[in-house]
C-alpha cells in the first residue's frame, strides 16, 4: 500500500503520528533535507507536535530533486526504522509537510523563509555547503556559488545566499529575524554560520549586515545519531513487514542525542521536553562527539576500506582496528576533552563501541569516507593540535591521517576505490598522478595543502616527520 495521508488509518504493524497533521503549522524551514535530518531533528520535532503543533517543518533540497520526488507524493510522510540487532521498530514521521527544490522553486522557498510564521531556519548541508574557508576562518569569496550569489543576490543558490536574502526581506517587511540553527558537524557551528552570513551580507549591504548582527542568533548545536544510506533491501523489508510502499524510508539506531545552546531570537519549541539538552555552552559536547565518534568513524572508514571491509560493524570486529580505536580514544582523544565532572567519558567510549557493533546498522564505510578533505580538520587534526600543544602522544591519530592519504592514493579513475567523492577531488587526484605510486611523495604534496592542514601543520617538522613515519609503516 502506498504511503499517503489518506491511507494512514489503514496501515498496520507501524506506529502512526499521535497528532492531527491537518492542525500542524510550519515554524521551521530546514535546508538540506537529507537522511540525517529525517532520522534526527525531524524525529525530535515529531515528538513535540502533539503538544506544540506550530513547529512543523518545510524541507528544502539545495541541489537534487530526488528527496522531493520521493516524499511529496507521500504528503511528506516517511518511515523511520529503528534497528537494534535483529529487532526493528517502525514509526511513521509526519513532521515534514513538504520538500521544496531550491533550483526550481527558489522564490517559493524564499517566500516561505520570509514568512513571519517561520521562527527557525535549520541546516544540515555538510561542511562544504557553508562555503567556508576553515584554514582562514572566513567566507570563501572565491567559491563559485558565492561568486554567483554576489553577482545576483536576489536569485541565490548557496545556503548563505538564501539565508541572507530571506533575512533582507524580513528586515524590509518588518517580519523580524529568525534563528539560524546549524546541525552539521562543524566545530563552533553556530559561530561559523553567523560569521559566514554576516560576511556575505557585508559584501552586499552594510545596513543589512548590521541588522543581522544585532537581531539574528545562531546557536551552536551538537547532533549524534547514526543514519546509514537507505538501500533497496530496506525498502523491501518495510514492504514485507508492513505492506507499506515507501519511496525513501530512513534506517537508524536507537541512540540519539542533541545538545543546543539556548539562544533563540524568535522563540523555540520545548526541546527539553523530548530529551534535547539545552545548555549555555555546547563546545565540550561538540568536541567529544566530533573527536571520539566522528574521528573514530573516519579511521575505521579509511583503514577498514584499505583492509577490504564494507561496513562499520565489520571494521570494528577486526581486532587490529578495534584495538586501534580503543587506544586512540582512551590515550589520545579523551585527554583533550573537558567535560563536566559528572560525565563518564569511559562509559561514553564503551557505548560508542557498542553502537559501532550494532549489526542492524549497515553503515557503509564509503559513506563515511566521502569529503575527507573537509572532515579531517575537525575530526582528527584539531585533536592532534591539542596533543602537540601539551606534548601528548598522537601516534594513533596520525595513523588515521596516514590511512586517509593511503585511501586517496588508491582513488581516481581506474583505481581500486574509484573517483574521490570530495570537493577537492581534482586537486587530490592530480597529486596522486604526480606522486606516481610513491606514497611519501603524495604525503608531502597533500601536506602542503594549507586549506586542509593549515599553515601550522603544513610547516611543522614534527608533524611532517610523524606522518611520513606512519606512511612508511
Amino acid at each position: 500500500m502506498k504511503l499517503t495521508q489518506a491511507n494512514l488509518a489503514t496501515l498496520k504493524n507501524v506506529q502512526t503520528p499521535n497528532y492531527d497533521r491537518d492542525a500542524v503549522r510550519s515554524g521551521i524551514v530546514h535546508l538540506g533535507v537529507g537522511a540525517f535530518h529525517r532520522g534526527h531533528q525531524a524525529a525530535f520535532i515529531d515528538d513535540i507536535l502533539a503538544d506544540e503543533p506550530t513547529w512543523g517543518i518545510v524541507g528544502a533540497s539545495l541541489r537534487s530533486a530526488s528527496t522531493a520526488d520521493a516524499l511529496n507524493p507521500q504528503d511528506g510522510l516517511y518511515s523511520l526504522m529503528v534497528k537494534e540487532g535483529k529487532s526493528t521498530h517502525i514509526r511513521l514521521m509526519g513532521s515534514l509537510s513538504r520538500v521544496l527544490v531550491a533550483p526550481v522553486e527558489r522564490e517559493a522557498l524564499l517566500e516561505t523563509m520570509a514568512d513571519p510564521q517561520i521562527k527557525i531556519v535549520s541546516l544540515t548541508i555538510t561542511e562544504k555547503g557553508y562555503c567556508y574557508d576553515a584554514a582562514q576562518d572566513r567566507l570563501n569569496k572565491s567559491h563559485p556559488d558565492i561568486v554567483k550569489d554576489l553577482a545576483s543576490p536576489l536569485e541565490p543558490i548557496s545556503a548563505p545566499g538564501l539565508i541572507v536574502e530571506a533575512l533582507r526581506r524580513r528586515m524590509e517587511s518588518g517580519a523580524g529575524p529568525f534563528t539560524v540553527l546549524s546541525c552539521d558537524n562543524l566545530p563552533s557551528n553556530g559561530r561559523v554560520v553567523q560569521k559566514i552570513i554576516i560576511e556575505f551580507a557585508h559584501l552586499l549591504d552594510a545596513e543589512l549586515a548590521a541588522w543581522i548582527e544585532e537581531n539574528v542568533t545562531c546557536p551552536a548545536s551538537m547532533v549524534d545519531r547514526i543514519v546509514p544510506a537507505t538501500t533497496d533491501a530496506d525498502r523491501a523489508f518495510l514492504k514485507s513487514t508492513t505492506d507499506i510502499e515507501d519511496q525513501w524510508p530512513i534506517v537508524t539506531e536507537p541512540f540519539r542525542q542533541w545538545v543546543i545552546e539556548d539562544n533563540f531570537c524568535a522563540g523555540r519549541p520545548a526541546f527539553e521536553s523530548v530529551g534535547v539538552e539545552m545548555v549555555a555552552d555546547v563546545t565540550p559536547f561538540e568536541h567529544m562527539k566530533l573527536r571520539m565518534l566522528n574521528g573514530s568513524h573516519s579511521f575505521l572508514a579509511y583503514a577498514g576500506l584499505l583492509k577490504g571491509h564494507e561496513f562499520v560493524a565489520e571494521a570494528i570486529a577486526d581486532d587490529e582496528l578495534r584495538t586501534h580505536v580503543l587506544n586512540m580514544m582512551t590515550d589520545e582523544i579523551m585527554p583533550t576533552l573537558d567535560l563536566p565532572d559528572s560525565f563518564d567519558l569511559y562509559a561514553y567510549r564503551d557505548e560508542l563501541i557498542e553502537r559501532f557493533e550494532n549489526p542492524g546498522m549497515a553503515h557503509r564505510l564509503t559513506q563515511i569516507a566521502m569529503d575527507g578533505s573537509q572532515k579531517l580538520p575537525q575530526r582528527l587534526l584539531n585533536t592532534i593540535r591539542d596533543c602537540m600543544a601539551t606534548n601528548q602522544p598522537y601516534s594513533y591519530l596520525i595513523k588515521a591521517v596516514a590511512a586517509w592519504i593511503k585511501f586517496v592514493s588508491q582513488s581516481g579513475e581506474g583505481q581500486p576505490f574509484g573517483p574521490l567523492n570530495d570537493p577537492m577531488r581534482q586537486a587530490l587526484e592530480q597529486d596522486v598522478r604526480t606522486a606516481n605510486g610513491k606514497l611519501q611523495h603524495l604525503a608531502e604534496q597533500v601536506l602542503a595543502r594549507q586549506e586542509i592542514f593549515g599553515a601550522d601543520l603544513s610547516q611543522s617538522d614534527a608533524f611532517r616527520n610523524a606522518l611520513l613515519k606512519k606512511i612508511k609503516a
